[in-house]
């Protein structure tokens, strides 16, 4: 009987290791916008003020039609139900990094036209270019002014720490001062 469960058991582990439940998250230095399409998602930007009212109705997009929360989790960091077969998972809005190194052009191209290689598929035919806009804020939110400009505009630092103005500074957030574009994301 001891023997029976033992074996259960290192077959169980062994089967968690060849098909993990959580799939770890894709780097985030990595873009998600294909290399021809890159150039004109980073010239986009977003028609909307920053207010607290446009973060108010990204949340119920993003609870409701648009169904974030199913792969990016009700609190944003890529724990959703939906999301914990994918592999690569959906991304963390808390990282640091999905702010500071993505344009808010890249994040709109991504939720319109999907990522592909992910499970993000394109929400453009559900969601007008507005919402997507506004349900953006919403999830930009949960960095918690973490990233260039916070909940302002920024255009990210791209994949190589160079990018528009702003980029790489204002990295403080309740876990104190975060590293250059050399430090932080850096896979360990």
């Amino acid at each position: 009987m001891v023997f029976k469960l033992g074996l259960g058991m290192i077959a169980m582990g062994a089967s968690l290791l060849v098909n993990p439940v959580f799939a770890a998250e894709r780097h985030i230095m990595e873009p998600r916008v294909p290399a021809d399409k890159l150039k004109e998602a980073r010239a986009l930007v977003s028609p909307l003020p920053d207010s607290p009212e446009i973060v108010e109705q990204g949340k119920i997009i993003y609870e409701g039609k648009g169904t974030c929360f199913n792969c990016h989790g009700k609190t944003g960091r890529g724990d959703g139900p939906g999301g914990l077969s994918l592999n690569p998972s959906p991304r963390n809005f808390w990282h640091h990094g999905m702010w500071r190194h993505r344009s808010e052009g890249e994040i709109f191209w991504v939720i319109k036209h999907g990522s592909p290689g992910t499970g993000m598929i394109p929400f453009g035919g559900l969601l007008s270019d507005e919402e997507i806009w506004t349900v953006m804020q919403y999830e930009r939110s949960f960095s918690m002014g973490r990233g260039p400009g916070g909940m302002g505009r920024h255009r990210g630092m791209g994949p190589m720490g160079h990018g528009g103005p702003g980029g790489g500074h204002g990295m403080g957030g309740p876990h104190g001062r975060h590293g250059g574009p050399d430090e932080c994301c850096q896979e360990k």
